[in-house]
C-alpha cells in the first residue's frame, strides 16, 4: 500500500527566480514549506552559484517534469578574462592570471566553435550527481573529479555585451 503524503494536494507550476547561494533542492523545500504542497520537484538543477528561472512542479504537474528536462534551456553569463580559478567559477580562488584580453571580434569568431553538436566536459564544481552526491560537494571536500564529457547541442551562442576589457 502506498504511503500517504502529508500536505495539501496542490497541482501546477511555479516559476521561481532562484537566488545565488541556494540549491535547487533548498528552493523546492522552501516552496513546499510556504505552500504546504504534498509533492514538489524542480525541472532542472541550477548550481548553487547560479541565479535564474527554476521551474517547480507541484502535485500532478510533477508527472510532466521529464518532458521539461528534455527541452532546450537558455543561459546568460559573464566571463572574467585573465583569471583561472580552482573551481571554474567566481567562488574559487585565483590560481593563475594572464595579461591577454580578447577583442570582441575574436570572441565572436571563437563562439562559432561551440555551436552545434559538441562534447562538453562539465566542471568538477557542478550540480551533476556522482554516486548519489553532487559533484560540487565532493570537489569542495577535496576529491579530485574528472567528469565524463557529454554530448550537447548549442543552438545559439552570442556575445551580448563586452562592457570592458576584463568582462
Amino acid at each position: 500500500m502506498a504511503r500517504k503524503r502529508r500536505g495539501r494536494p496542490i497541482s501546477g507550476w511555479l516559476i521561481l527566480d532562484k537566488e545565488a547561494g541556494q540549491t535547487s533542492a533548498q528552493a523546492v523545500a522552501a516552496v513546499r514549506r510556504i505552500t504546504g504542497a504534498a509533492k514538489a520537484g524542480h525541472g532542472g538543477t541550477l548550481d548553487p552559484l547560479a541565479t535564474g528561472v527554476l521551474p517547480i512542479a507541484l502535485g500532478e504537474a510533477t508527472k510532466a517534469m521529464s518532458f521539461t528536462l528534455e527541452r532546450g534551456k537558455s543561459y546568460r553569463f559573464a566571463v572574467r578574462w585573465g583569471e583561472e580559478r580552482d573551481t571554474d567559477d567566481a567562488e574559487g580562488q585565483v590560481v593563475a592570471t594572464a595579461p591577454a584580453r580578447p577583442q570582441a571580434s575574436a570572441i565572436e569568431a571563437a563562439l562559432a566553435l561551440f555551436r552545434g553538436a559538441i562534447e562538453q566536459r562539465p566542471p568538477s564544481f557542478s550540480a551533476i550527481k556522482v554516486e548519489g552526491q553532487r559533484a560540487y560537494k565532493l570537489a569542495r571536500e577535496g576529491e579530485a573529479l574528472v567528469l565524463a564529457a557529454r554530448a550537447v547541442t548549442i543552438h545559439r551562442f552570442a556575445l551580448i555585451a563586452h562592457p570592458d576589457a576584463d568582462t
